[in-house]
């Protein structure tokens, strides 16, 4: 299962930064990690500071986008250390932790981890499912890239070891995957515009409302199948009027 857990780097701009993450995630047994358009290759110096993790460097998977690495996903969650200005749904390192191990049963999940200076953007952040905060020392807060991941990647241990929660013998309904999410919030948009409901000049925050929206609701593939159909016959309605 954890071989489905990604942690996935935005823009990392330095090497030894790589390397240390590498060595947080395989001591706590996590070895899929994923970088979104390096500033640096990876170099001697990560794999100085890998200390003998350099194999999770050496099969890092290096792409251009952060939907290239969130790409087959059912759940994603992203660090952030600051209030936003459309708040988001929230999960503190534990909560991260189990719902990582719940859904890694079934589906690949990334935790995602931002530049080392700013972070995640506004527009990457709304691409995750929820937020990670850690609790820090308010008066000290200042964790390096490699601290914040081992303190996640820690509670996804923790949760792992625990084993799978009791169950009452239903099966799991399943959650659609990131592309699918994706090409809902198209089809949305899409449909909106064509109603005339968002004004292609003025379109505001609609757009970003319904992702927190839907965010919160976390439709099931099939439920988000429902609302594919709803949005085809909104459509085609449309398109026969005279």
């Amino acid at each position: 299962m954890l071989q489905n857990i990604r942690i996935v780097l935005v823009e990392t701009s330095h090497t030894g930064n790589m390397g240390s993450v590498a060595r947080a995630m395989k001591t706590m047994g996590l070895t899929n990690l994923w970088l979104v358009n390096p500033l640096v290759r990876p170099d001697s110096q990560a794999i100085a500071l890998a200390a003998g993790a350099s194999d999770v460097i050496g099969n890092a998977r290096i792409v251009e986008t952060l939907d290239e690495a969130l790409s087959g996903c059912s759940l994603v969650v992203g660090t952030s250390a600051r209030s936003r200005t459309l708040p988001w749904p929230m999960l503190d390192p534990r909560e991260c932790g189990l719902k990582s191990v719940e859904q890694g049963r079934h589906a690949p999940v990334a935790l995602v981890f931002g530049r080392e200076r700013v972070g995640l953007t506004n527009e990457e952040l709304q691409k995750c499912h929820y937020h990670v905060a850690i609790a820090a020392n308010p008066q000290y807060s200042s964790l390096n890239l490699a601290m914040a991941v081992q303190v996640i990647a820690y509670e996804v241990r923790m949760a792992w070891l625990a084993g799978d929660p009791v169950s009452d013998g239903e099966e799991e309904a399943p959650y659609p995957l990131v592309d699918d999410l994706e090409r809902f919030y198209g089809h949305l948009e899409e449909v909106l515009l064509q109603t005339g409901f968002i004004r292609a000049n003025h379109p505001g925050q609609v757009m970003n409302k319904l992702r927190r929206l839907f965010t919160r609701a976390r439709p099931e593939s099939q439920e988000l199948n429902i609302l594919r159909g709803m949005l085809a016959s909104i459509a085609a309605s449309y398109k026969t009027k005279p």
